[in-house]
């Protein structure tokens, strides 16, 4: 008797239990919600006017190595089919290991262009959107894209400003200020959105855009550093919400929210960076219409950038 009273109270038990799980799931997704648009409505606020982000089709999939590899391209001009592509970056995501990796492309890699010919990589951009970007990699070094973000530089200011009210710490390796709007003294220092803005733009010393993107690079590691750990997680729907008006991208906010946690965790370990054109695989060049660029050879790159994908 004892036994059946005891069945009866655990099955009524279960009810209870499950209502209280949906109730918990449900707050936290409502809360979530409220974190990203206060995010999106920040951002909106402070935007002159919201841009209307142009429809790309981009015929994206994962490569052959069943990696997720995301085209980040930065752009003073977002939404303007004529701007070249400042920053172009391949964002490499192992979904199994939880890793990530990073490839930057010297704008001014002199390479084969789908349906053009010859010309600076960046141009890609201008003449067909990261549609002919994406295919313009797939041809000279035969790895697939499944998602690209364009992003516009002031999304970068106001996710610093955002994620780091006191600023990322960051060791400054020489004074910069010419084009760049502020004025950076070297030495270790916490640099807010519109200086750590201005230090990976710098590209006005001896080494001209090969130190620029060193130091993006640099950047990319230091804010993934001071962001990781189990804290962030609660930002994170804020964060995303912040950067959202600054963006085109295919990507929806539930990938970007999965891939997020990965790149924010403690266990994600350190990320592992790739230029090119690699060390002793390129030339300085002059060619006409184009200006100096850097005639690459392409299957040293290629060789490279697949054995940096897989290792």
């Amino acid at each position: 008797m004892r036994s059946d009273k005891h069945q009866v109270k655990k099955k009524r038990r279960w009810p209870s239990v499950l209502l209280v799980f949906l109730l918990l799931i449900g707050a936290v997704a409502g809360y979530a919600y409220f974190q990203y648009q206060q995010g999106v409505n920040q951002s909106l606020g402070k935007m002159d006017k919201k841009a209307s982000n142009v429809v790309y089709t981009f015929k994206g999939q994962k490569d052959q190595y069943g990696g997720t590899n995301i085209l980040l391209l930065g752009s003073d001009a977002r939404g303007k089919e004529t701007s070249r592509a400042d920053t172009i970056m391949i964002v490499h995501y192992n979904e199994d290991k939880g890793t990530f990796k990073l490839t930057s492309i010297m704008r001014d890699s002199y390479l084969e262009i789908p349906g053009h010919g010859k010309h600076k990589v960046n141009s890609a951009f201008a003449r067909g959107g990261p549609e002919l970007m994406r295919q313009t990699i797939k041809q000279n070094f035969d790895i697939d894209l499944q998602y690209y973000v364009i992003a516009d530089f002031q999304g970068f200011v106001q996710l610093i400003d955002e994620a780091f009210p006191n600023g990322v710490e960051i060791d400054v390796e020489k004074k910069m200020s010419k084009n760049i709007d502020v004025t950076l003294e070297p030495g270790l220092q916490k640099l807010n959105g519109k200086e750590m803005l201005g230090y990976v733009r710098y590209r006005h010393d001896a080494i001209g855009d090969f130190g620029r993107v060193e130091r993006q690079q640099k950047a990319v590691k230091a804010i993934g550093d001071q962001l990781m750990g189990l804290q962030t997680i609660p930002k994170l729907p804020k964060l995303i919400g912040v950067v959202k008006p600054y963006v085109n991208t295919n990507m929806n906010t539930s990938d970007i929210t999965f891939m997020a946690k990965d790149f924010f965790s403690k266990n994600r370990g350190t990320i592992d960076t790739l230029r090119i054109p690699v060390e002793n695989s390129y030339s300085d060049a002059r060619i006409a219409g184009e200006g100096a660029v850097l005639d690459i050879n392409v299957e040293k790159n290629k060789e490279a950038l697949h054995q940096f994908i897989t290792k």
